[in-house]
């Protein structure tokens, strides 16, 4: 085959998600209907691109439709509306288990000694792996979508910010704007510490205090499910993540009611 054609078949566009089954995504994700219709129309493009580029792998007994699919790919796109289909490089498996899943985790301290434990997640994201999400999860997402959480978009965060090469909190933007990002982040995050530390309640899901990446992920989470707090209670990183990832559809929504 001609490398000219090559090159073209691995370029072609996407075919465009069938209008029935986006319909049935709008009707499930209160996120998308939120959109206007221009950033709907980019999520919808996105969306396509994601199924294109991406195997979405079910873990048995679950089994997905295309309208499933077509809302994890949905989801997963919404933190890319301005960063664009750049945020989709680097890993190819979206893999979703019917529920939460358990991984063995190891680690030598420093006498040698090592260490193993179980955790159970509701996702991850692997430095150049899969994305992986619990479907029981996402469904209580989009269940309740206005409260503060959304599984696929901390994943996505986790991506956006991996693409750097370092997972720290920070994805990749243009140098003047990355050092106030650094900047307010890191002063955010060592009074959010601070305060959890200390066994003050907080309005943020206190699991923000794990480390600066979990910290961007979590607001992440709050930027589409919940901007009215986090504008309240963490100001500077609701006006970082609104450039980020523009107007939140919760605020949409709330213009309209």
């Amino acid at each position: 085959m001609p490398a000219g054609l090559i090159r073209r078949l691995l370029g072609r566009a996407p075919d465009p998600i069938d209008d029935a089954i986006w319909q049935q995504v709008a009707a499930r994700v209160a996120w998308v209907a939120a959109l206007d219709p221009g950033r709907a129309q980019r999520l919808r493009a996105l969306a396509s691109r994601f199924l294109q580029r991406k195997t979405i792998t079910p873990i048995e007994p679950l089994a997905l439709d295309p309208a499933q699919c077509a809302t994890l790919a949905a989801l997963c796109c919404l933190p890319l509306l301005e960063f664009g289909p750049e945020g989709l490089h680097g890993w190819s498996q979206l893999i979703v288990y019917p529920d939460a899943f358990r991984v063995n985790r190891s680690h030598v301290d420093a006498a040698g000694v090592l260490h193993e434990w179980d955790d159970e997640l509701i996702g991850e994201a692997w430095d150049g792996g899969p994305l992986i999400l619990s479907w029981a999860d996402v469904e209580a997402d989009l269940d309740d979508p206005y409260a503060g959480f959304c599984v696929a978009v901390h994943e996505m965060a986790h991506k956006l910010d991996a693409l750097d090469g370092v997972l720290d909190g920070t994805p990749p933007l243009p140098r003047a704007w990355q050092r106030e990002w650094a900047r307010d982040f890191q002063q955010a995050y060592d009074g959010f510490v601070a305060a959890v530390d200390a066994g003050r309640e907080v309005a943020v899901d206190p699991y923000a205090a794990e480390a600066p990446e979990e910290f961007f992920a979590v607001c992440s989470e709050y930027h589409f499910s919940d901007p009215a707090l986090l504008r309240v209670h963490l100001p500077r990183v609701a006006r970082h993540l609104e450039r980020f990832y523009g107007r939140s559809p919760a605020d949409a929504r709330a213009a309209g009611a």
